[in-house]
Parts: C-alpha cells; structure tokens; sequence
C-alpha cells in the first residue's frame, strides 16, 4: 500500500425522512441560505416545498439559484458567487445529483476568493477556505456528497476540469433513497455507470499489496450489478435504490481505496469529450473505459484477469491469463450494453472530427493517466475505438 491519511469530516445523513434533519444542522451556520438546485425535477417530486417549509421553521432567509446544468458550467458558478456576495450568504444548500453539488464546491470557494474562481478550478490558485455547505443528495452516482472533488465546464474555452481542496468538504449531506425513486431510468442508468466506473479506475492502480482494497472495489462492484436489473424493472424498488444509494457515495468518499491510487485517464478523457460534445458523464464512461482497458490490454490484463473471475464469474480453465481478461472486458461492456447504456460515440452523433481537439484537452500535460501513461496519440486512438 502506499502512505496515506484518511480523513472525511462530512457528515452522513441516511435513510428515510431524513430531509427535516436540516433543521438542526444548519442553524450552526447562519440563516442566509443560498439555495442550489437543478432543472426543478424537486418541485415535482415535493422536496423543493419541504424544503422550504423547514427552512422557514428556522427563520431562514432563503436565495435561490436554480437551473444548474448537468455538466455544470462556471457562468452558473460566477451567478451562485454573486448572489452570495449581494445577500451576504453565510451558508449554502444544494439539493440535486453531482452536478449542483459540483457547482455548489465552486461557489463555496469563489465566494472566498477575491479573484475568478476560475483561477482554483485551473489550479492557478488555492482554494485556502469556502462557505459551509450541505447537500440533500436526488442522484445516486458521482459520491460528490462525500468527498471535496468537483468538475466544472467552461463553455466558452469548451474545458471541463476536475478540481478539489480539503475545504470543499459538505458540512453535511442528507441521503434519502425515496429521493431517488423519481430519478428517469437513463439517468438512472448513467449513475450506475458512474459508480462503476469510480470503482475500476481505484482498481486499476499500481499501488503494491492493496489486497483487501481490491476486494472491497470488487464487492461493491458485484453488488451495483445485482441490484441493477431489479431497480430498472422497477424503478420505485425502496431497497434496491437504498443499496445504490450507499453504493455511490462508497465508491468515492475516499474508504475503498485508501493507500491504492487508481489511474483517472478514463475520466480525464470522457471530460474532453463532454468538454466539446456536452454528453451525459456516464454514458461517455460506458463508450471510453472499456476501450482504454483494450488498448492498455498488455498493461491492465492482470487487474483484468482478477476481475474476471472474482467479478464476471469467469472459468479460467484452459484459458490464458490474456483470455480470461478479454472475456471479463467482454461481459463488462456486455453487462452495461444490457442495461441500456451507450457503447460508440456515434450513439451521441460524434464523428472523428474532433478527435485531435479531444485528445489535446485530455493531456494537459504529456499524458494522463497513473496505472497507465497515456499520451495525446494514446488518447486519440482510444477515442477512435469509441467511434
């Protein structure tokens, strides 16, 4: 294993009509409140009204920012940093998936830089303190409710960039599965992914004798595949959602894979991809991962191999170790073919057009990657795999 300090000051809120549970962790704050929240699928579904009914019972004076896109993007960021600075915000509620949360971690931070908070997303500079903020959780998919990681879309440079500080941590973060039960099958489908996806790229490590981080990725590897048919046949299934639920937020609060740093590329290419294309997240994961496993077969064959078998059930008899991985990566790409999701860029329209453009967004430096160096023409040929 490598070195390491664990240390997650988020708070976890879990289970069922846990929303009023704001009531007694945000007076700690302050009452000014800045609401964040998506395209208003909370108003649908009764949380946005809830929500405001307890924020009212504490005196909270409320400001909402709504319409926080999916990639979330920094001309919504410099919105939420504005209204915090007008109305003298001393603490911030996101209600929604990874994307308000994403957005809510960047807003939290320029509202304490004097700065473009673009300059901490770009890494130009630190992020040294932030605003406090909770999140209710509406998606269960990127563990961004647990962990201070963020991602956020320039549009007007088409960059997407990953980010964090330790000062981005949720205060507290409130995880009821009847919050997920409304969530549409494909964004569903793409949290799945999402999850799944978080889980290899800690596998695929270089990190030495991280054996019982590897059985945890694989058990909770196993456990979304389960439960994934009987949420999709049933999308209101309480417990299969609760399991998902957890599963999320476990895949990347940082627990499974202490002391084993995984690789990222996949990541780092699929956000060159929504960059340009604006694609779901999780559907650009499903066409790009198991292509980079492909192409890196010589070097990920082993991590491969184990899965296989201990993940895929697959029988090693008389099959080489080369064999056994390409079957496993075989029922990986078949398993979320099966449950709906995309498997070729051109399922988004995408052509090979762009591919020198994407290639150079997802090798800042002079490649990307940990467990495998992947360079600017690595990277292109992966993507044109995924065409």
């Amino acid at each position: 294993m490598d070195n390491f300090t664990f240390h997650n000051p988020t708070k976890l809120i879990f289970g069922k009509d846990t929303l009023s549970s704001i009531k007694e962790e945000i007076p700690r704050f302050g009452k000014r409140v800045l609401l964040v929240y998506g395209g208003g699928s909370i108003k649908r579904n009764g949380i946005y009204e809830r929500t405001l009914r307890y924020l009212a019972d504490i005196g909270a004076e409320v400001t909402e920012l709504s319409g926080i896109e999916p990639n979330p993007r920094l001309s919504s960021v410099h919105k939420g940093v504005e209204l915090c600075h007008k109305h003298n915000i001393n603490f911030i509620l996101a209600i929604g998936g990874g994307s308000v949360i994403d957005a809510t971690k960047a807003i939290a931070a320029g509202s304490h830089y004097d700065g473009d908070v673009w300059d901490i997303i770009t890494k130009k500079a630190e992020a040294k303190s932030a605003l406090p903020f909770g999140t209710v959780l509406t998606l269960a998919a990127t563990g961004s409710e647990m962990n201070p990681g963020s991602v956020i879309t320039n549009w007007e440079t088409k960059e997407k960039i990953g980010w964090g500080a330790p000062c981005v941590y949720p205060q507290f973060s409130i995880l009821d599965p009847t919050h997920t039960i409304s969530v549409p099958k494909n964004q569903t489908i793409y949290g799945i992914v999402d999850m799944m996806s978080h889980a290899l790229e800690h596998y695929f490590s270089a990190s030495p004798n991280t054996p019982y981080n590897e059985r945890m990725v694989e058990s909770l590897l196993k456990t979304v595949m389960e439960i994934s048919p009987t949420i999709l046949a049933d999308l209101e299934n309480y417990e299969a959602r609760e399991t998902l639920l957890f599963c999320g937020t476990m895949a990347l609060n940082g627990v499974i894979n202490q002391g084993m740093n995984g690789d990222w590329a996949t990541h780092g290419i699929e956000h060159a991809v929504s960059a340009v294309y604006d694609i779901p997240h999780g559907g650009g994961l499903a066409i790009i991962f198991p292509n980079w496993i492909r192409f890196n077969l010589d070097k990920t064959a082993p991590k491969m191999k184990q899965l296989a078998i201990r993940v895929f059930d697959v029988d090693p008899a008389d099959k080489s170790d080369r064999e056994i991985a390409e079957e496993g990566l075989e029922r990986l790409r078949a398993f979320w073919k099966e449950i709906g999701a995309p498997s070729r860029l051109a399922d988004y329209n995408i052509d090979d057009s762009q591919l020198e453009i994407m290639a150079q967004k997802a090798t800042p430096s002079e490649t990307v990657g940990r467990f495998v160096k992947c360079t600017q023409a690595d990277v292109k040929e992966i993507l044109r795999m995924s065409l």
